[in-house]
């Protein structure tokens, strides 16, 4: 059956006992992209000897989107991570509308919108894009769910496509993350149908548990049917636990995303 999408998984969630460039390797050797986190946790040098296909890394290691203190933060540590990214080849670079701490929780905490929140951060985004265009990058724009991060702005799947459609440049796309979505939004075909014009990855786990397809609620072999009818060819990602067996849970993932 023909392969339709560019699948990677994410390292850092799988084969957890290993070290991450054995992680990248054994993805390698399975014909698939490699997504990772944060650069600083890793020796970049052995990441390097890999020779992985590195599909996406967090592009920021602190800021935000919406105020000015924050937003001069995003942009100095992008155009540092922009460096590192090109170091290893990384296809797009991810951001969130405020940095993660621990367990994911947003910093600072951002409960509620103040007046003016979304004009600034599309400010913010074109500047990105400004950095993007200069360093000839592609940065996503990620959506979250309140659950597993609550408290963030610019989460919602519905405030992350109005940003990056209002914003609309090249260097700037979705990183639409089906997980999250399904816990905020659901609806998932149609939100992949409003978002196709932007979308640079979209990413999977299924839900209750953020295992691979299969573990859960979420119908991923319909899913990928629709994507495919979209015309969507673009990179897939998946960025879940394994229920047990990491290997088991990338064969399902490959398995789900065979059209």
């Amino acid at each position: 059956m023909p392969q339709p999408f560019q699948l990677a998984v994410c390292a850092e969630m799988l084969w957890q006992d290993k070290p991450i460039e054995w992680r990248a390797a054994r993805l390698t050797e399975r014909g698939l992209g490699v997504g990772l986190w944060n650069w600083p946790d890793h020796d970049l040098g052995k990441l390097e000897s890999v020779g992985a296909n590195y599909t996406i890394m967090n592009g920021y290691l602190q800021g935000r989107l919406s105020d000015r203190d924050g937003a001069d933060k995003l942009l100095t540590s992008a155009r540092e991570t922009v460096e590192v990214g090109k170091r290893l080849g990384v296809d797009r670079l991810n951001l969130h509308g405020t940095g993660l701490g621990d367990g994911g929780i947003p910093i600072p905490l951002q409960g509620a919108f103040s007046p003016g929140m979304e004009l600034r951060a599309r400010d913010t985004l074109h500047r990105i894009c400004d950095l993007g265009e200069e360093m000839s990058v592609i940065f996503t724009l990620e959506n979250l769910n309140p659950l597993d991060h609550p408290g963030c702005p610019f989460g919602s799947t519905a405030e992350v496509l109005s940003l990056v459609s209002a914003v609309n440049r090249p260097q700037l796309r979705i990183n639409l993350d089906l997980y999250h979505t399904q816990i905020s939004e659901g609806d998932l075909v149609r939100w992949c149908e409003a978002s196709l014009p932007w979308i640079g990855e979209i990413q999977v786990a299924d839900n209750p548990g953020r295992c691979e397809p299969g573990t859960g609620e979420i119908n991923y072999p319909g899913i990928a049917r629709a994507l495919h009818c979209m015309g969507y060819t673009g990179p897939v990602g998946m960025e879940a636990f394994a229920a047990d067996d990491s290997d088991a849970a990338v064969d399902a993932f490959v398995a789900a995303f065979t059209v």
